[in-house]
């Protein structure tokens, strides 16, 4: 096997899809060709104010936190992990990881107790960094309690505002000392390499348990010089996303896609459509990605309170089915043509579709390979249309799931392949159309519910005798999880609140709460005794939710 990869790997730098270089090289030519370009605009809605770092002062702020981080005595191989909102902070903190050897997990804003316990007791995270809070819910408190619970986590840092006992203050700790100065003589030999393990970016799936994906540098930067070509990138990119910065896209495609080409991310923590608009229009914005439910109100917002946009010439959506008017809808609006893609985070965007496609192909198909991404399909038998399961490989492949190996294996055949447990059809020019997912799946605002997890807390309330956890697609093209239950007698039918508080209860992640409850006398299922999940899906689809008074 170890042949293999080194062949493999040589293969992929001969054809240009892994380097020898770093992100660091990057923002180092950078700072030579064009040190006072800007490399980073981010807005922070709680106060208006926009910073703008240029490639010297990224740098230094790079070498500041880097040095932080010796500091703080994390070795070469520790994992820093950090919770924070789309901040300009997160650009320093991902680069100088590498910059120090450590191994980054960044955690998305929504995670709470149950998510965040199994992050970082997989990771062994020796250092944290979150919030004072987020929506109400005291993310401060939470790391306290962390800290207090595992051996592993020996420093928690809150950013926005003090911190309860045993945590420290982010913002001073990390910028307020010159760390570089102390300890920048041992940056250099500490550096990851392209192909060192770096990122851990955790993915939930349908088990009760999230897996860490681990990426190198270059299985990122395969899929960020696939993209670049495809659409033809280059130092002039002002990239903006409303991903979240701890997610694949927004730190990948957000972050390291413009910093590899030499331009500018642009960032915000405000989500609303308006504020996006006011930001692509304010700064330039040439590349914007976001998921099809986002789209949709965007749309609707720049039809009610029209912003020039000029500059903006490349606009991609994906995760979820296009419904064809949006097509439309997008070139009545923004004047551009829709591009779809399709991707995971065990290998960020592998297909997507091309400029010279016919217009209206991000409807019918979620593109071709990137990358020299290899494309596999195991057609069904008894489909005629190539429908099958969705297997691939190539240079933007993770490279496992940490610490979690026997899972990441599992899921790979002796020639290398991945299962991505997607269906999908040949769309007849040369690319693929995902048509659904051969696991127990349901994608809600671009998040995977873990669906296996809903269940059990469900499962547990004294007002349930059974549940099936489903996705119903609605008019959107989105999936609302639905909570399918078989009430325990003799008492009065729980209800969605009721399930809503059990979750909350159990530290549920609110984005995973089922919108929708109904309420059963009987599940349908297989002769073995399982519920037919496909057939509830078609039941209820067919039937919209009742309206809230």
């Amino acid at each position: 096997m170890a042949e293999i990869a080194a062949t493999t790997s040589e293969r992929y730098r001969d054809q240009g899809w892994w380097r020898d270089e770093t992100f660091l090289d990057d923002l180092r030519r950078s700072g030579r060709e064009t040190p006072r370009k800007t490399a980073l605009i981010a807005r922070r809605q709680s106060d208006g104010r926009t910073t703008r770092l240029d490639y010297l002062e990224l740098a230094a702020a790079v070498d500041r936190c880097a040095g932080a981080l010796v500091e703080l005595g994390l070795r070469p191989g520790d994992v820093f992990a950090a919770q924070l909102t789309d901040r300009w902070e997160l650009a320093a903190l991902t680069l100088a990881c590498i910059r120090s050897g450590v191994v980054y997990c960044p955690l998305m804003k929504t995670y709470r107790r149950r998510e965040l316990d199994v992050m970082l007791r997989v990771t062994e995270a020796r250092v944290l960094v979150t919030m004072a809070e987020d929506n109400g819910d005291r993310l401060g408190e939470l790391g306290a309690e962390f800290a207090a619970e595992l051996p592993s986590l020996q420093r928690v840092f809150v950013a926005d505002g003090p911190g309860p006992d045993g945590t420290e203050q982010f913002e001073s700790f990390f910028f307020g000392t010159a760390w570089e100065e102390r300890h920048g003589h041992l940056l250099d030999e500490r550096e990851l390499g392209p192909d060192d393990p770096f990122l851990i970016l955790f993915t939930s799936g349908t088990t009760s348990e999230p897996k860490g994906v681990l990426h190198s540098q270059n299985t990122l930067y395969a899929s960020m010089r696939g993209t670049a070509d495809v659409f033809g990138f280059d130092d002039t990119i002002v990239m903006y996303t409303t991903a979240l910065y701890t997610h694949y896209t927004g730190l990948v495609q957000g972050m390291l896609l413009p910093l590899m080409l030499g331009g500018t991310m642009a960032f915000q923590d405000a989500k609303d459509p308006g504020a996006a608009l006011d930001h692509m229009a304010e700064h330039g914005v040439t590349y914007f990605y976001c998921a099809p439910f986002y789209l949709l109100s965007l749309i609707e917002e720049q039809r009610a309170r029209p912003r020039a946009i000029p500059e903006l010439a490349v606009l991609i959506t994906g995760s979820a089915p296009i419904p064809p008017y949006f097509i439309g809808d997008t070139r009545d609006v923004f004047r551009l043509q829709l591009h779809s893609l399709w991707g995971m985070t065990e290998n960020g965007p592998v297909t997507v579709t091309r400029p010279d496609d016919p217009e209206d192909w991000a409807a019918h198909s979620d593109g071709s390979a990137i990358s020299d991404m290899e494309l596999r399909i195991d057609a069904l038998s008894d489909r005629t249309d190539g429908e099958g399961v969705l297997w691939v490989r190539g240079p933007t492949q993770c490279l496992g799931y940490y610490r979690r190996e026997h899972l990441y294996d599992a899921e790979l055949d002796a020639d290398g392949w991945f299962n991505t447990g997607d269906l999908a059809r040949p769309d007849g020019r040369g690319g693929i159309r995902i048509t659904g997912r051969a696991k127990d799946m349901i994608l809600r605002n671009a998040n995977i519910a873990p669906v296996t997890d809903l269940e059990a807390i469900i499962g547990r309330h004294p007002g349930v005798a059974d549940v099936a956890v489903i996705g119903v697609r609605d008019e959107h093209e989105d999936e609302t999880i639905t909570a399918v239950v078989l009430p325990a007698p003799p008492g009065p039918p729980v209800t969605l609140e009721e399930l809503q508080r059990s979750l909350d209860e159990a530290g549920m992640t609110k984005a995973y709460w089922p919108q929708r409850l109904e309420v059963v006398d009987d599940l349908p299922r297989t002769a073995t005794g399982k519920i037919r999940k496909a057939e509830l899906r078609e039941r209820y689809a067919a039937v919209p939710p009742p309206r809230t008074p």
